[in-house]
């Protein structure tokens, strides 16, 4: 078992969601301004699995797409040397070539590789996979930000 870099304790730290939308449970590797390998471990237990679909549990999409971008966050607060305050959120604000490959169900170990493309005028750009058993379930390119409240 890979020790994690970052257990859950750091990821809340870092991140401003709470359960039920923490999609992150821990961080194997990470090399702040360049990339991110997180993991989700997806439970029956999870409180979209009932209504999505009852008798075919399905990780919906923009869940997924979702935990990578959370994964993102990560990485970003971690290139940056900071935290998110009360002041300031880390927003989702793109999402391109995004395909979905095959369904991530429950058992399914969620693995979360995010990498740092470009940073351009507060808009952080990310290659993003996500992958199960080391075969590619979902991809995007990501944009995200950061906007004071």
């Amino acid at each position: 078992m890979t020790t994690p870099v970052l257990d859950i304790k750091d990821i809340l730290a870092q991140l401003p969601h709470r359960y039920p939308f923490v999609l992150v449970d821990k961080v194997l590797e990470l090399e702040p301004g360049k990339r991110i390998l997180a993991q989700k471990n997806v439970t029956y237990n999870e409180p979209f699995f009932p209504g999505h679909f009852p008798i075919h549990p399905v990780m919906p999409g923009v869940l997924i797409m979702e935990a990578l971008a959370q994964a993102a966050g990560v990485l970003s607060f971690n290139s940056m040397d900071a935290k998110p305050s009360d002041k300031s959120v880390f927003y989702f604000v793109g999402i391109d070539n995004c395909r979905f490959k095959r369904p991530v169900v429950p058992g399914d170990v969620l693995m979360l590789d995010v990498s740092i493309r470009k940073i351009s005028r507060g808009i952080w750009m990310y290659e993003a996979k996500a992958l199960v058993d080391g075969k590619v379930v979902a991809e995007a390119d990501l944009m995200c930000t950061s906007r004071e409240v």
